[in-house]
């Protein structure tokens, strides 16, 4: 059947991919060769079933004694007669058991219902019978509607080793997914149609309809590797795949032709009936009972007995169909919960807690650990103030753990990039601002600040660090985990399979395979020394209100996703990015292929990427050797019970292989066998393809024109995660530009660049007073406003705050996210800044002190200045402005910088607030200030031989900085001035004991060496 890739918007007919790797062949023309293996089949069969019993009789004859065996029979010696009668009854033995499997194998392909059954103890001789079979009926036009179970031979019941990633991906429990709220409706209001139908065609028994008005389908026998399946039964019947959850209700539970039932709408077997809806259409698969000629009067008893199975659902009647409609109804009302079917082993979107009703309203929490994205992003979406437009890049707000990865991969960068500049630098340095971003740049990281949900991160990773050691404290292996729902406040893990009751204060969900964490118990959980246990999971988007994120590292073969080239593009760099930034892994690895060179700046010690398909096959081959015998060599049988040992933190990280572009055939095949074995050694594969049609895939996906994500058989339709190209480049440069040596070559004024923009300075003169002057380093305090009242103070006091922190301009979105970080109102946050610009009043001139700039970013006026603005103005204007051709006035404004430092950063704000510092790197900056003011002041000083003086300024520095190697160096060579070597030694001792476990830096060690060369031994009798 042919797949369509491009879409409308909103396409009449999707063709969605399927999630497993068979697909149709070609039938061929059968080939003499086929004949000649069907004749030696027949012969092998007839020698077997005739031939073998047949020279037992002429050769061996009657094994057995002729009359019942006495004592002395008992011990005769054991002669060579004895012993061959032995063995012949033994041959008889398999003989009898080998003709039973014939006859099986023979019924029930003759029958075409059902797989065949299980005879006791002859799992080789029951595949032996089955293969002969199969080589003599396949040779014949019809043989693949006679045979239903012969092409599975491989896929026995007896846990035959599964052939490669297709088998796998069919019999895994708990692979798939149920429909979204949408699908459930439909299929809702499709048998509320067949319900009321039913209501008016009823004669008092019979199934839903009149015999003769209802339509069945048997199930199809496999044809080559292609297997039916509801969601085509669907499409080719029903116009639309999605439809296959109304042939499933219709049928389910059920019983079979051969006596099972139907409980997993992706298990069918060949030969089962289908009861289908009533606008079921097309071709002799879908017939009448009584109006069928061309189906076998076997097949016509079949569908008739199966008619009457509808009798034992109906006792409940109309009432129960209603109910089952009332509980759907109601719980697409509160998330989509009740649209769960509990009998799919699906991806299934976890049932929702009522809320307690006795509580009153509140706004949306984070869920565990999921952002506010959903909620506060979208209630300033696009809103507009004083003319300007607020919009910011809707990926990323809609992305709240990536924006939060992001943000704290780019703080981290920042904070390194700080502390490089500090430590290469020579005397004074022209401020320690990062570069400011402009233009596409700024936008995205507004958009980081907005969305991102730190706590949710957090939260995340404490939780499933938490589970890993409960169940090692149990003895327990972790459970194989293929998705993760965050989902209004809870952690849903679905589990491959049950695994038994999680360990407290882990719940079981909905059903064996859910384990359930609410977020009140994911806030009990504190730091624990393990491994990350799944630091595979990354986020695909949103159903409803509950996000997925699915494991990678544990699906069972490749996962493809197919559409156009620019969205595919879009969702694997969002995969790379959260990937390689997040917060709930430990170490891994991830290799892009075909896209990503540009992405390597987010985390260049896990992104790699190659250059073409060759390398990355060669690549992983000689991982996964090399996996296979560590896991071999430790006893391991897969990377989740390696984690858990003694070597969690060295090996066991995960590799994740993203792959953009489509592989021609044979490399596709390569990737299959490398994949088939990659979820046990914790290696996942994510592969673009155009049409979705990838040999070797076990999960098929699909990104559609208009942001949906579809895996129709992993019942999944979601709202895709993704990172268009144009938001990829503001990101990456944010990280290039917080490098000093990127933002040195790159510092340019053009759209979108980042320039070293000089410090926001003030005049220190005595003429320069503020009208507003704030106190931020120590308490908090403010001079010149009179004090809002008592209840929004607090709020008004942390709005300032952020304001005076960034004098380029606050957007309105991210300071409503910074101080309601669950979300809030248009209304709300525009009054706020109305009260805000009221409290900070005008200027002489009429002009009010809270303005925006042109790009709509709230500003403050020059009149209202913080003390680290004044801080950063003297020290600039010690070293760069009029101190630094006047001693005199140097040293004045050096000495009145370090007088106002009384403490760190708003030494005295409340618990609860200020939780945007987080996202800040003032906590790396106000101590380099400092210390640069400190080792200036010394400097000027040692000039002059004051050395206590020097001595008393490094000291002041050291109370804000007292990790700064620089400092510590300074105040050697100061005290080393004084010509006192008890005084030296005891300045080290104390250095030693700041120093703690670590010891003294190298530098400092060396600098010891060469000013009390005696220092080891004095520091220890000083100890």
């Amino acid at each position: 059947m042919a797949r369509t890739t491009s879409r409308s918007t909103s396409p009449p007919n999707p063709q969605p991919p399927r999630n497993r790797t068979p697909q149709p062949l070609p039938r061929r023309r059968r080939s003499f060769g086929d004949f000649v293996k069907a004749f030696f089949a027949f012969v092998a069969l007839a020698v077997l079933l005739v031939g073998v019993p047949g020279a037992l009789a002429v050769f061996v004859g009657w094994p057995l004694p002729g009359g019942a065996p006495s004592l002395d029979w008992l011990q005769q010696e054991i002669t060579v007669s004895t012993f061959i009668n032995v063995l012949t009854v033994v041959v008889w033995f398999a003989w009898a058991q080998f003709t039973a499997c014939v006859l099986v194998e023979i019924k029930a392909a003759l029958s075409g219902v059902g797989i065949p059954g299980r005879v006791p103890g002859a799992g080789g001789s029951q595949m032996l019978a089955r293969q002969l079979i199969a080589t003599i009926l396949l040779v014949g036009a019809t043989a693949a509607s006679f045979a239903p179970g012969l092409s599975q031979f491989g896929q026995s019941l007896e846990g035959n080793q599964k052939p490669a990633s297709a088998a796998s991906a069919q019999q895994t429990p708990g692979l798939f997914g149920q429909d979204q709220q949408q699908q459930a409706a439909t299929a809702a209001d499709a048998l509320a149609a067949q319900a009321d139908q039913a209501a008016a065609h009823a004669d008092g028994g019979g199934s839903t309809a009149k015999d003769g008005d209802t339509k069945y389908y048997r199930i199809q026998p496999p044809e080559g590797r292609h297997h039916d399946s509801l969601w085509e039964v669907a499409e080719r019947h029903l116009g639309d795949g999605r439809r296959y959850k109304e042939i499933y209700q219709l049928n389910k539970d059920r019983e079979q032709p051969d006596g099972s039932k139907l409980s997993e709408a992706s298990l069918i077997r060949p030969g089962w009936i289908m009861e289908m809806p009533a606008d079921a259409h097309g071709g002799e698969l879908v017939e009448m009972p009584d109006e069928a000629p061309k189906v076998s009067q076997d097949v016509k008893e079949q569908i008739s007995d199966y008619s009457k199975t509808g009798d034992q659902r109906q006792g409940g009647g109309e009432q129960g169909g209603q109910q089952g409609s009332d509980q759907q109804g109601s719980g697409q009302q509160q998330g989509g919960g009740s649209s769960v079917d509990h009998d799919t082993a699906h991806i299934v979107l976890p049932e929702q807690r009522p809320a307690a009703p006795e509580k009153p309203a509140m706004p949306q929490a984070p869920a565990t650990p999921e952002a506010p994205a959903a909620e506060a992003p979208s209630a300033t979406a696009g809103s507009e103030s004083d003319g300007f437009d607020f919009g910011l890049p809707e990926a990323l707000l809609g992305a709240p753990l990536l924006a939060a990865g992001l943000l704290g991969a780019l703080g981290r960068r920042r904070r390194h990039a700080l502390w490089q500049s500090a430590m290469g630098a020579v005397g004074g340095r022209g401020g320690i601002q990062p570069p400011t971003p402009s233009g596409a740049a700024a936008a995205a990281q507004d958009a980081l600040l907005v969305g991102a949900d730190p706590e949710g991160v957090r939260l995340l990773d404490l939780s499933l660090r938490g589970l890993a050691a409960s169940l090692a404290e149990e003895n327990r292996a972790l459970p194989t985990v293929y998705a993760a729902w965050l989902s209004n406040g809870d952690l849903h893990l679905q589990l491959a399979q049950p695994a038994g009751r999680p360990p407290a204060p882990w719940q079981l969900g909905q059903d064996q395979t859910f384990w359930m964490l609410s977020r009140a118990d994911a806030e009990r959980y504190e730091d624990v020394d393990t491994a990350a246990p799944y630091p595979g999971l990354v986020c695909l988007g949103t159903l409803d209100d509950s996000r997925l994120l699915l494991n990678l590292e544990a699906v069972p073969g490749i996962v493809s996703l197919s559409g156009s080239q620019a969205d595919r593009a879009a969702v694997f760099a969002s995969v790379a990015a959260e990937l390689a930034t997040n917060g709930w892994s430990d170490r891994m690895t991830i290799t892009v292929v075909g896209f990503g060179q540009d992405l390597t700046p987010l985390a260049p010690n896990r992104l790699r990427h190659l250059e073409d398909v060759e390398a990355l096959i060669e690549t992983m081959e000689a991982e996964t050797r090399q996996r296979r015998g560590a896991l071999g060599a430790a006893g391991h049988d897969s990377v989740l019970t390696g984690r858990t040992g003694p070597a969690q933190h060295t090996r066991w990280a995960p590799h994740l292989v993203l792959l953009a572009a489509e592989p021609s055939a044979e490399d596709a095949v390569k990737l299959a066998e490398l994949a088939a074995d990659a979820s046990r050694l914790g290696i996942g594969y994510l592969v673009g393809a155009e049409s979705g049609d990838l040999p070797g895939a076990a999960w098929e996906m699909e990104i559609t024109r208009d942001g949906r994500l579809l895996a129709p058989l992993l019942g999944l339709e979601l709202a895709a995660q993704a990172l268009p190209e144009d938001q990829q480049r503001a990101v990456v440069q944010l990280f290039t530009e917080a490098d000093p040596e990127g933002s040195g070559s790159s510092s340019g004024t053009g759209e979108g660049s980042m320039a070293a923009a000089p410090p926001f300075l003030v005049d220190v003169t005595e003429q320069g007073r503020p009208a507003v002057y704030a106190r931020l380093v120590g308490t908090y305090e403010i001079i010149g406003l009179e004090t809002p009242d008592g209840e929004r103070s607090p709020l008004m006091h942390e709005a300032l705050a952020l304001l005076l922190l960034h004098r380029e301009g606050v957007h309105p979105r991210v300071l409503a996210s910074a101080l309601w970080p669950r979300g809030v109102t248009d209304d709300v946050r525009d009054a706020l800044v109305d009260r805000l610009r009221e409290w900070l009043g005008t200027e002489p001139d009429g002009s009010p002190r809270l303005r925006a700039d042109r790009t709509g970013r709230l500003t403050l006026a020059k009149s209202v200045v913080s003390d680290l603005d004044v801080l950063r103005s003297l020290y600039h204007e010690a070293t760069q402005g009029r101190g630094a051709g006047n001693r005199a006035v140097r040293g004045r404004m050096l000495t009145d910088a370090l007088v106002l430092v009384r403490g760190p950063l708003l030494a005295d704000r409340p618990q609860g607030r200020y939780g945007w510092l987080t996202h800040e790197i003032i906590d790396a900056q106000l101590p380099l200030l400092v210390a640069d003011i400190g080792l200036a002041l010394s400097e000027f000083h040692l000039e002059k031989g004051r050395a206590e003086k020097a001595i008393e300024a490094l000291n002041a520095a050291l109370g804000s900085a007292p990790g700064d190697e620089r400092l510590w160096n300074e105040l050697l060579r100061a005290t080393h001035a004084t010509d006192d070597p008890a005084r030296l030694q005891q300045v080290a001792a104390d250095l030693m004991a700041r120093s703690g476990a670590r010891g003294l830096p190298p530098r400092t060690e060396a600098l010891l060496d060469e000013l009390l060369p005696a220092w080891r031994s004095g520091v220890t009798a000083v100890g």
